[in-house]
């Protein structure tokens, strides 16, 4: 039978989106003596395992993984039953996870939270002060993953984003720790703050550009975009209907970030920023960047005289987005987005994710792309934006 690997016609595959599931310790066991009691920590309420956040219930100690210990997938919106001993023990740990990852032929994983949401947005009603240990922590470990890994594990720093001036500091940190890439707030307005097209969030954008660290919006990364199910589903629906609603639904939720960023100003400003759209497919965005050329032409040609470029230009000099279920004609979709602009992932351990015979269902699909470009899908893009180093 022909492995992923084999499948991949040799190419190290870097998939750009993958979850860790924050081991019950990776807080209390760094945080300083004054701070233990309060971080998040796992403990019993009502005879359940439960996350706590300074003293009051976060959220169950649920996994937020469908990879079973046998290798095999959970399907449906039961996945929120599963306990930590039920999952793939590679949604936590280093080693199993680099094994299963030798396995399937990839040769590094860029690597999201879990627990504090993925633009850091879960701990929002807690005060600056510990929001702020709680995030130095986990960019603290997550460092400490990475070098365990070799490398080959490379999670996204998490910022202050509440404090322009503290997420600088942590971006800055974040580089001198080895991490590659910030993950944030895609709608900070949503907690009273400028939105992200505003000149007060320069310094960040200025510090990414000189510090070569990627700005990753993953979906569900605000306030208003972190449940799994948000207000699409109608009421009638089932659990598992919801689940599936909402999340297609939730991968469109990032045309409105990036719609925003390119009319924003921010680009022309940071000529050289980059910024990665998370788990959101590529199917959309040729339409997305064609309406937007059309629109800008139809309706704001004189009040966009900051804009030198179209929004296609500006995405193509400056944006990613990446893919992994998509198979239908895959190939010639890629192409209309721009080969250097696209990334695979496979969403690990997540319920969406590929695994298993799903991942030469893509190799086959991506057959059509000439070599060059299919190895830099795979592999070249990510390898250059994350600054991936192969052994």
């Amino acid at each position: 039978m022909t492995t992923a690997a084999e499948a991949f016609g040799g190419v190290p595959v870097v998939d750009v989106d993958t979850h860790l599931t924050e081991p019950f310790d990776l807080w209390t066991s760094r945080a300083p003596a004054k701070w233990r009691d309060r971080v998040p920590q796992v403990r019993e309420a009502n005879g359940v395992p439960t996350w706590f956040l300074d003293g009051t219930p976060f959220g169950l100690a649920q996994p937020a993984a469908c990879i079973l210990k046998d290798g095999s997938k959970h399907h449906g919106a039961t996945f929120m039953d599963l306990r930590y001993d039920d999952v793939h023990e590679g949604s936590s740990l280093v080693a199993p996870r680099l094994e299963m990852m030798d396995r399937t032929g990839v040769w590094a994983q860029i690597v999201y939270p879990n627990l504090l949401g993925f633009g850091n947005t879960k701990a929002s009603d807690y005060d600056p002060e510990l929001r702020m240990i709680t995030t130095t922590v986990y960019n603290d470990a997550v460092a400490e993953l990475q070098e365990e890994s070799g490398g080959r594990l490379l999670p996204m720093a998490l910022l202050p984003w509440w404090d322009i001036d503290a997420a600088v500091a942590e971006a800055e940190r974040a580089k001198r720790m080895g991490l590659r890439g910030i993950i944030t707030n895609s709608d900070p307005q949503d907690a009273g703050m400028p939105d992200l097209g505003d000149p007060f969030w320069d310094p960040l954008w200025r510090a990414c550009t000189d510090l070569e660290l990627p700005v990753n919006f993953h979906i569900g990364g605000s306030q208003t975009q972190r449940t799994w199910f948000g207000s699409t589903p109608w009421p009638s629906q089932g659990p598992d209907q919801k689940l599936a609603i909402g999340g297609a639904m939730m991968f469109f939720s990032n045309a409105r970030v990036l719609t925003n960023l390119l009319f924003s100003g921010v680009c022309e400003r940071f000529p050289k920023v980059q910024f990665v759209s998370v788990e959101s497919g590529i199917g959309w965005i040729p339409y997305l960047l064609e309406n937007l050329d059309y629109q800008i032409d139809e309706l704001a040609p004189s009040s966009v005289s900051y804009m030198s470029m179209k929004p296609s230009e500006y995405f193509r000099r400056q944006m990613h987005a990446c893919f992994w279920f998509e198979h239908g004609d895959i190939a010639h979709t890629i192409q209309a987005v721009g080969v250097d602009n696209v990334m695979f992932e496979t969403d690990f351990p997540h319920p969406t994710c590929l695994y298993g015979n799903t991942l030469d269902k893509v190799a086959t699909a991506l057959a059509e792309l000439p070599e060059g470009d299919r190895r830099k899908v795979l592999s070249g893009n990510a390898a250059k934006l994350y600054k991936v180093a192969f052994n």
